[in-house]
């Protein structure tokens, strides 16, 4: 059982949690009895914490606001997690926070025990990043939290935005999502004047203010991660081809995610399968390991390769 002192350090801690906390929760997590709870929380309010708690069953305890609220409190994992955190946004793609990180990285090292220094600066010591290749986009810090803001508010977003061919456009789009893939930042709205569901990288945004006015939130057709997922993956494809898979629409999406390709009925036998690969080789590769029977129609090259192929097994098969 800790002590006292430690104990309610522990309790406040646990109490800054934007969540409510039943009283046998709290005791579970202090080791102790359900009236030493209400005994410390009792010290709490005394010291001048403004501790609430609910009334029935549902009932919990939480923190709410005042203006003696406790210094932010950090157990031992968590100190080494907001760390490894800084440490990993100083070297990040979002500009204008590097120096802030570092900076409240210094501060927060100058608090920590001995021990969680040691350990944070020894995973900083002996951990090696895997190289990335080219450096992503750097997005600014500024339209990040605009355009979250835009999307917690329901306020349409109006913003100047250059394409993938290097044009440029003017876009209204209702923002539901910010999505991190890889190294860079996706937006997915609904744009107004397409009257569509889009995904925009954010490193080719900029914001025009003031916002527009507010709309009322859609239902997303799909997780916005697959939609950024499967619009990544089919932008970098160099060779797309449509086949008819000779299985159920089901059994198929079982095997294929959003990043191969997306499945499209046809009947209860058949479903068409739109995918995609770097090479012609690789997509008639892919086809193959799908292990189900499929017909393919175009491209012609591709045509011509599956015949290739299907002779050289054949020949291997005889011989």
């Amino acid at each position: 059982m800790l002590e006292t002192s430690a104990r309610l350090l522990r309790l406040l801690s646990l109490l800054q949690t934007p969540r409510e906390w039943t009283g046998a929760e709290l005791a579970e997590r202090l080791s102790v009895s359900i009236r030493t709870v209400r005994n410390d929380v009792d010290r709490l309010r005394n010291l001048g914490y403004p501790v609430h708690a609910g009334r029935g069953a549902a009932g919990g305890y939480r923190l709410g606001a005042g203006a003696t609220l406790p210094p932010l409190l950090l157990d031992d994992e968590e100190a080494v997690a907001v760390a490894i955190g800084l440490r990993t946004a100083a070297g990040g793609t979002i500009t204008g926070v590097e120096e802030t990180s570092l900076r409240a990285l210094a501060k927060l090292e100058q608090v920590l025990p001995s021990r969680l220094r040691r350990r944070v600066g020894t995973l900083q010591q002996y951990a090696v990043a895997v190289p990335r290749g080219e450096p992503g986009p750097r997005v600014d810090a500024d339209t990040l939290t605009t355009i979250a803001t835009a999307c917690r508010d329901h306020e349409r977003l109006r913003f100047d935005y250059r394409g993938h061919d290097g044009s440029d456009s003017r876009r209204d789009v209702e923002p539901y999502r910010l999505v991190n893939w890889g190294r860079r930042w996706y937006l997915v709205g609904f744009d107004v004047a397409r009257a569509g569901w889009r995904t925009y990288r954010v490193d080719r945004i900029s914001p025009r203010t003031p916002t527009g006015p507010r709309f009322t939130p859609r239902e997303l057709p799909e997780d916005p991660v697959d939609q950024v997922r499967r619009g990544v993956s089919s932008a970098a494809w160099r060779c797309r081809a449509q086949v008819t898979v000779h299985a159920p629409a089901e059994l198929v999406a079982e095997r294929i995610n959003a990043a191969i390709g997306t499945v499209t009925p046809v009947d209860d036998t058949r479903c068409l399968l739109d995918t995609g690969a770097d090479s012609v080789e690789a997509l008639a590769v892919h086809l193959g390991l799908l292990g189900m029977d499929f017909t393919v129609t175009e491209p012609p090259e591709l045509v011509e390769l599956v015949r290739a192929l299907a002779g050289r097994y054949h020949r291997a098969v005889m011989r």
